[in-house]
C-alpha cells in the first residue's frame, strides 16, 4: 500500500472513530436523561415531605419506607383497590380488543360482502376522531342508560376506541399472508372456525402481541373516561387514585412518587418478563404491516 493510500485509510478510521465516540456520548447522555427521573423518583420516595421540600434533588438524609407503608396500609388512599380495578379492566379490555379486532380484521380482509368497504371506512374514521371530543356525549348516554359508575363501565369505551387500531393492524398484516394457505386448509377439510383459530391466529400472533402492548399501556394509563364515568371511589383506577395526593394548597410529593412506583410495578414487571416477545412482536408487526 502506498504511503498516500495508507494515510487516507488511517485518517478515515480516525474520523469514523471520532464520529462514533461523539454519537455514543450523545446516546449515553440521552439514556441518562431518561433513567435519572426514575432514579430521582425512587430516592425521593424515601424522603419525608419536609426533607423533600428542603432539598428537592439531594439524596435522602435518612431513608425511610414510611411513605410506602402509609400508602399500602392506609385505607383512605385506596391504592390496592385501584390497582385491582385497573388490572381487571386492563386484562378484560385488552383480551376483548385483541379477539374482536382479530375476527373483524380477518372478515374485512378476507370475506367480500356488501358494506365491507363502508365498515372499513367507519373504523378508519374512528382513528381520526379525537377521543376527548366524545366525552360529553358518552357521559350523557351512560348517565341516562345507567351504565356509568359500574365495574364494567370502562370496558365499553376502552374496547370501542381500541378496536379501530386493532382492526387496522390485523387487516394490514393479513394482506401479507397468501390466501392460498386458507384454500389449502379448506381442501384438507378445515372449516371456517378451524382455519381462523388454528391456522391464521398462530400466524398473526406477532401483530396480536403488538396490539396487546399498545392497548395495555393505553388502558392502564387512561384518565379522562375514568374521571367522567366513575363516581364511586371504590371503582377508581390507578390514574384517579393518584389525584388523592394533591391538595388545594400543597402536595405530598414523596407519597406521590411512592404511589407512582407502586402502580408502575405491574407494567414494568410485564415488560421485563415479556421483553423478547414485545420486541419481536413490534418488529414483526411493523415489517408485515
Amino acid at each position: 500500500m502506498s504511503e498516500k493510500a495508507y494515510g487516507m485509510t488511517v485518517g478515515k478510521k480516525v474520523g469514523n472513530g471520532f464520529m462514533a465516540t461523539i454519537l455514543n456520548t450523545i446516546m449515553i447522555v440521552f439514556s441518562l436523561s431518561c433513567i435519572f427521573p426514575l432514579v430521582w423518583m425512587f430516592y425521593s420516595s424515601l424522603k419525608l415531605k419536609r426533607e423533600f421540600n428542603a432539598n428537592i434533588v439531594g439524596l435522602p438524609p435518612a431513608p425511610t419506607l414510611d411513605n410506602y407503608k402509609q400508602i399500602l396500609t392506609n385505607a383512605d388512599y385506596h391504592i390496592a383497590d385501584s390497582m385491582i380495578n385497573s388490572v381487571r379492566t386492563t386484562i378484560l379490555s385488552v383480551f376483548l380488543i385483541v379477539m374482536f379486532g382479530f375476527v373483524v380484521g380477518y372478515i374485512l380482509a378476507r370475506v367480500k360482502f356488501k358494506g365491507n368497504r363502508i365498515i372499513w371506512l367507519m373504523l378508519l374514521m374512528g382513528m381520526l376522531i379525537p377521543v376527548h371530543s366524545l366525552l360529553v356525549p358518552i357521559y350523557i348516554v351512560f348517565n341516562r342508560t345507567g351504565l356509568n359508575n359500574q365495574w364494567y363501565t370502562l370496558l365499553i369505551p376502552y374496547i370501542a376506541f381500541g378496536m379501530p387500531i386493532a382492526v387496522f393492524l390485523i387487516h394490514s398484516y393479513l394482506k401479507g399472508i397468501p390466501i392460498a394457505l386458507e384454500e389449502a386448509a379448506s381442501i384438507d377439510g378445515s372449516g371456517f372456525t378451524g382455519t381462523l383459530f388454528k391456522i391464521i391466529m398462530p400466524i398473526c400472533r406477532p401483530v396480536m402481541v403488538t396490539i396487546a402492548i399498545i392497548q395495555t399501556f393505553a388502558c392502564w394509563n387512561e384518565f379522562s373516561f375514568a374521571l367522567v364515568l366513575l363516581r364511586d371511589v371504590g371503582l377508581h383506577t390507578v390514574p384517579l387514585a393518584m389525584t388523592q395526593f394533591t391538595g388545594q394548597f400543597s402536595s405530598d410529593y414523596p407519597k406521590i412518587m411512592a404511589a407512582m412506583l407502586i402502580t408502575m410495578s405491574p407494567i414494568v414487571i410485564m415488560y421485563f418478563g415479556f421483553s423478547k416477545n414485545i420486541i419481536k412482536g413490534m418488529v414483526a408487526g411493523v415489517v408485515k404491516g
